[in-house]
């Protein structure tokens, strides 16, 4: 495996350049190269590793947004949600969501009900149930460990999740590049080229190789950064486009009184601001919180206070759960970008997009398009309005967008229940494994185990005892250096494999998927060694308790 960055890429007559590969680049370029852009993706790390990776894993209509009359997002979202439960049925589910109502609920049962009146209005064409009013009994009887104090009955509706958000990221990438796109990461954009009343292109460096810089060009540049947006822009614009809010998580091991099947929505009591209880990878996923940041974009991490909130919150509403600090496996935390706005409460920013044209400000910046705000759900939309506006400023009508009707590339599946059913009939492995690689590659499955070959060793687990969440084979690691853009180790063990998500944030199996690299990837020993040691440094910022145990027995 080498570093391939194309010798003649700063002659190439590249249409659109886009910045930032998380899952808006990610999406932005599929769509772009499925119409037939000749498209560049370039991102400073690797796909998906920014915002797309701190997300809460929902697929959802944003049924909060209804308290700020943001019903055409809401509506814009449901339709994705259903759009994406069918291109990638392997990476989002249908899921339940229970809304207990406490008398100290800043939302009283008629408002709750009106909120799913609209919601159900809104979803319309969905494949999924409408939602159900349950009396306090029925509440507790459906879920038991709710705190029964002051509570006035429940709501139940459905949304969905995408456990593995960074699959997302990465499939459309992949996708992209089937269709044309280039796809380079680990290449930081230095500065925006700027020639007349145009920018014409970036210079980048390649951060993987000795910092080597290339100058490349196209008529049309989009800064999709995320969070990153101002930082790309520099002295270019006059104006904070990003005024994003942290947003921490927690994850714990089953407790007491916790959904079994479903989900918890739940009104914090300090702050009244929702925050999720979700069944997820085997585990609970616990989030979010909502504070304005200012600090280092490169290294976010949950503070103690946020923890014990989380915590706290979680522990009234389900008083069996008992959780403490100890009990936290790992935390992620993240920074939306939404758009700056110096006042007013963090839930009141609005999460709709903006595709920001800015030769509408500056004539000196024709040719630059900044993305602010969007969310996970909703990037197919964002990356539909924007290759539209693309093709308006290269002064061509847009073709037709087809990113909702063609799958993703682990989605192509007539039937995927019948595909995934032969699939394990057929694989040679044990269910816990060959489930393992269908809720992460889908119908690409097949190929991953085609990388063993006749060494059986490639197929057996790197870890025991083997579990859906951690039964990572040796086949997958040699699958994401040669088919999905991995260049690191933390690349495949956090965004491709996703074993970083299971319990112990893969840090026993780090060494054997590097020795999987030496043995058939031409590493040698000291880049193994470094490549470990640069994954435990990346996950210290997810404070897993594996670290803190260690930590404390030296």
């Amino acid at each position: 495996m080498t570093r391939q960055i194309p010798k003649d890429i700063q002659e190439y007559p590249f249409d659109l350049i886009l910045i930032g590969a998380g899952i808006n680049g990610a999406g932005i370029a599929r769509d772009a190269a499925m119409r037939g852009l000749r498209v560049l993706l370039l991102d400073k790390g690797d796909i998906s590793n920014g915002t797309t990776q701190w997300a809460t894993r929902l697929i959802h209509g944003g049924l909060r947004y209804l308290e700020y009359y943001e019903v055409p997002l809401v509506r814009e979202s449901l339709h994705d949600r259903e759009i994406l439960l069918h291109i990638a049925p392997h990476l989002v589910r249908p899921l339940g969501f229970l809304v207990p109502i406490y008398k100290r609920s800043k939302h009283g049962p008629m408002m709750i009900w009106l909120g799913m009146v609209g919601y159900d209005m809104l979803s319309f064409d969905k494949s999924m149930e409408n939602h159900r009013m349950f009396s306090r009994e029925k509440a507790l009887e459906r879920e038991p460990g709710l705190n029964p104090e002051n509570l006035e009955g429940a709501a139940f509706y459905y949304d969905a999740q995408v456990e593995y958000a960074e699959r997302i990221a990465v499939e459309n990438a992949i996708s992209a590049r089937e269709h044309g796109a280039t796809v380079l990461t680990y290449t930081k954009v230095e500065r925006l080229i700027r020639e007349g009343r145009s920018v014409v292109g970036v210079e980048f460096s390649d951060v993987l190789g000795g910092g080597r810089k290339y100058q490349v060009r196209a008529p049309v540049t989009v800064n999709v950064s995320g969070p990153w947006v101002d930082e790309v822009l520099g002295e270019n614009s006059p104006k904070r486009m990003i005024g994003g809010t942290k947003g921490s998580h927690i994850i714990v091991d089953p407790f007491p009184g916790a959904p079994k099947n479903e989900a918890l929505y739940v009104e914090a009591r300090k702050d009244g601001r929702p925050y999720f209880i979700v069944p997820w990878n085997g585990r609970y996923l616990i989030g979010t919180t909502d504070i304005r940041y200012e600090g280092d974009l490169d290294y976010v991490s949950a503070d103690e206070d946020e923890i014990e909130y989380l915590l706290d919150e979680t522990n009234y509403v389900i008083p069996s759960a008992n959780l403490t600090r100890d009990k936290v496996l790992f935390t992620y935390s993240g920074v939306r970008p939404l758009p700056y706005q110096p006042e007013g409460a963090e839930g009141s920013v609005t999460r709709s997009h903006i595709i920001y044209d800015h030769a509408g400000e500056d004539p000196k910046l024709g040719g630059l398009i900044s993305i602010i705000g969007g969310k996970l759900t909703t990037y197919r939309n964002l990356s539909r309005q924007t290759v539209d506006k693309v093709y308006r400023k290269l002064g061509q009508k847009p073709p037709a967008c087809h990113t909702g009707d063609i799958p993703l590339p682990g989605g192509a599946a007539d039937d995927f229940e019948s595909f995934a059913a032969r699939f394990k009939a057929e694989s040679g492995l044990a269910d816990e494994l060959a489930e393992r690689l269908l809720k992460i590659y889908g119908t690409r499955a097949p190929e991953v185990i085609s990388l063993a070959g006749d060494d059986p060793s490639l197929k057996m687990p790197l870890t025991s005892p083997a579990t859906i969440e951690t039964g990572i084979i040796g086949a997958e690691v040699i699958f994401a250096f040669r088919q999905e853009m991995a260049q690191t180790l933390s690349d495949v063990l956090l965004r491709r494999t996703m074993v970083g998500l299971g319990p112990n944030v893969a840090l026993d199996v780090a060494e054997a998927a590097a020795g999987v690299a030496v043995k058939h990837l031409d590493w040698d020993e000291e880049r193994a060694r470094r490549e470990v040691e640069n994954y435990r440094d990346y996950v210290r910022r997810y404070t897993p308790k594996a670290l803190r145990e260690e930590a404390a027995k030296t």
